[in-house]
C-alpha cells in the first residue's frame, strides 16, 4: 500500500524542503554556540533527520532513511553549508522560519504516523511514532547542544498540534486502508491535516497561546504527619 506523503511528488518535494528548514534552525543553534563546521553539519543532519532515524529504529525499518536516503542526506549536507554562510539572514527571518518549522512539524507528524501504520502497528503506537518523527530531531539537537529541549522550554503549542495531527492521520489512514475512501481523498485529507497543524502552531506563537502548567494551590488536603515524641525532642534541640 502506498504512503500518501511518499508517493505524491508534491509531498515528496515538500519533505525535502522540511528537512532543509529544520536543518537551518538546527544549524543556526550550532552557529550561535560558535561551534566548528563539522559540528554544524552534524547538528543540521540530526535536527532534520533525527526523528525519522528514531522512528525507523523503533519500527525495525533498517537502515533508517536518515542514513539510507541519499537525497535527504545530501539535502542536510547542503543545508549545513548554507547555514554556515547565510546564518545572519536566517536569524532575522523569525516568522518565515516559524511557519516553515510548523510545516515540517505537520509533515513529519503525518508521515511518521502513516509509516507506522504501514508497519501494522496499533493506532496508539502510530501516534507515538508520529510525535517522535515530528519532535525527535529537535530533542536530539538540544541535547547535543546542552540546551533544555525546545518542546519543554517553549510553552507555546508545539507538541499539541503534532499530537492532534497524528491522531487525525490514524483515522484517515485507517479509512483508506479499509477501502472507505480513495487514495486521492486521503491525500486531500493529509493536506488539510498538515495545514491544520501549521495554523495551530503559528497562531499559538502569534497570540501567545500556551499550554497550562500545574494548578496553583496554597493548601494541601492531607493533614501534616503527626510527629512522635522522639522527633519533637530532636526538633527542640
Amino acid at each position: 500500500m502506498q504512503l500518501a506523503l511518499e508517493s505524491n511528488v508534491f509531498f515528496w518535494a515538500i519533505e525535502y524542503i522540511a528537512t532543509f528548514c529544520c536543518g537551518l534552525l538546527g544549524g543556526l543553534c550550532a552557529v550561535k554556540k560558535k561551534y566548528d563546521f563539522i559540528a554544524i553539519l552534524l547538528t543540521v543532519w540530526l535536527t532534520g533527520l533525527g526523528g525519522g532515524i528514531i522512528r525507523d529504529v523503533l519500527l525495525g525499518a533498517l537502515p533508517p532513511v536518515g542514513v539510507s536516503d541519499r537525497g535527504l542526506v545530501i539535502t542536510s549536507l547542503i543545508t549545513g553549508v548554507a547555514v554556515a554562510v547565510i546564518y545572519p539572514e536566517v536569524d532575522r527571518l523569525k516568522w518565515p522560519m516559524v511557519a516553515l518549522d510548523a510545516l515540517a512539524l505537520g509533515l513529519y507528524a503525518v508521515n511518521g504516523t502513516q509509516k507506522a501504520l504501514i508497519y501494522h502497528t496499533s493506532g496508539m503506537t502510530a501516534v507515538f511514532m508520529g510525535l517522535i518523527t515530528a519532535i525527535g530531531g529537535g530533542l536530539i539537537r538540544d541535547m547535543l547542544l546542552n540546551d533544555v529541549p525546545a518542546v519543554i522550554r517553549d510553552s507555546h503549542w508545539y507538541t499539541v498540534p503534532a499530537l492532534i495531527g497524528s491522531v487525525l492521520t490514524v483515522f484517515v489512514t485507517r479509512a483508506y486502508q479499509g477501502g472507505h475512501i480513495p487514495f486521492a481523498l486521503e491525500v486531500a485529507f493529509d493536506i488539510a491535516i498538515v495545514a491544520f497543524v501549521v495554523i495551530l502552531r503559528v497562531l499559538s506563537v502569534r497570540f501567545d497561546w500556551k499550554v497550562p502548567g500545574a494548578i496553583k494551590r496554597h493548601h494541601a488536603l492531607l493533614p501534616l504527619p503527626v510527629k512522635s515524641d522522639d522527633e519533637k525532642a530532636d526538633g527542640n534541640h
